[in-house]
């Protein structure tokens, strides 16, 4: 005995069938990812570009008020050109007070260099060793470091002036390098890099190949960490290039100071006379980004490097 099940047509057939509905319900989820999808990405892109403008309008305004007299600098529009004056704003930036100037950029430079170099080191050796090795304390120090990032460096500076001043060190370069040699953010990173960058494995193969730790870290452990090495340095180096606080404390003599810090003592003279130097403030102002700019261009390299290198582990 067999029964049969008869199909349901009309209206009802077209509400019950799925292979139907199926169809209408994937569009319409499609047509509202497509608008979510279209909608995000307009946020997105206006996020970026206030973000763009917000970033670039002070260096825009610095590059027009550089082309400007003293007089254009407070009468015209900020934002835009007028008469070109900038071989002379720069020649006179350059001549002022025997090209003092020039002594305040190579002050930068080389108190930058030196420390940053030093305690990208440093760091790099610090980090490599809380990360590769055991040993008793290591939590505890790692703790200390991580505390260290609650401590103002504005609370250090008395302490640090009595210890400069006995030891000869005040209105010294060495007052400004060799504290620059010690930072434990820098310290926090390398060590995050190096268990990410340096596998345990490979440093196991070394040494049972005889090879020393010495020999370890320099041949393999800081060629793996060039990448987190050279992000150590260039924030290491923009720290010590835009240091103020540091210099104004511990350096007397004009001709050791910093360029932030001579290009303040400029805008302080308005304010102690009559004499008024902003326009070659501006214009130092701008000498002293393209350092930077240098700096940051020509170590891309390090970071795609790093990011190739990711890719084929």
């Amino acid at each position: 005995m067999t029964t049969t099940m008869e199909r349901p047509t009309g209206p009802a057939a077209a509400t019950n069938s799925p292979g139907k509905r199926a169809p209408a319900r994937r569009r319409r989820t499609e047509a509202g990812h497509v608008r979510q999808t279209r909608r995000t990405k307009a946020l997105i892109i206006t996020g970026l570009a206030l973000f763009t403008l917000y970033s670039l309008a002070p260096v825009w305004w610095l590059i027009v008020s550089a082309t400007k007299s003293q007089r254009d600098l407070y009468t015209t529009n900020g934002l835009w050109f007028t008469a070109i004056h900038l071989k002379e704003n720069l020649q006179q930036l350059f001549t002022y007070q025997d090209g003092i100037f020039l002594r305040w950029m190579w002050n930068t430079l080389f108190y930058g260099f030196v420390g940053t170099a030093g305690m990208t080191v440093i760091c790099v050796a610090c980090g490599y060793a809380l990360a590769m090795y055991e040993f008793r304390g290591r939590g505890f120090l790692m703790g200390c470091i991580i505390g260290s990032f609650l401590v103002p460096g504005a609370l250090l500076t008395i302490p640090s002036f009595l210890l400069y001043t006995d030891l000869n060190m005040v209105d010294t370069p060495s007052a400004i390098i060799l504290p620059s040699f010690f930072n434990a953010f820098s310290v926090y990173l390398a060590k995050v890099y190096a268990e990410g960058a340096v596998p345990p494995e490979l440093l196991e193969a070394a040494r049972i190949d005889g090879a020393g730790e010495y020999r370890i870290f320099f041949r393999i452990g800081a060629r793996l960490m060039s990448t987190g090495a050279a992000t150590i340095f260039l924030l290491g180096f923009v720290g010590m290039w835009n240091s103020f606080f540091g210099p104004l404390v511990f350096l007397r003599s004009s001709e050791k100071w910093t360029v932030m810090l001579g290009l303040y003592s400029w805008l302080k003279v308005k304010t102690d006379s009559s004499v008024d130097l902003t326009g070659m403030v501006v214009a130092g102002s701008i000498i002293s980004l393209i350092p930077m700019v240098i700096l940051l261009v020509s170590m891309q390299r390090y970071w795609r490097s790093g990011v190739t290198l990711g890719s084929l582990k």
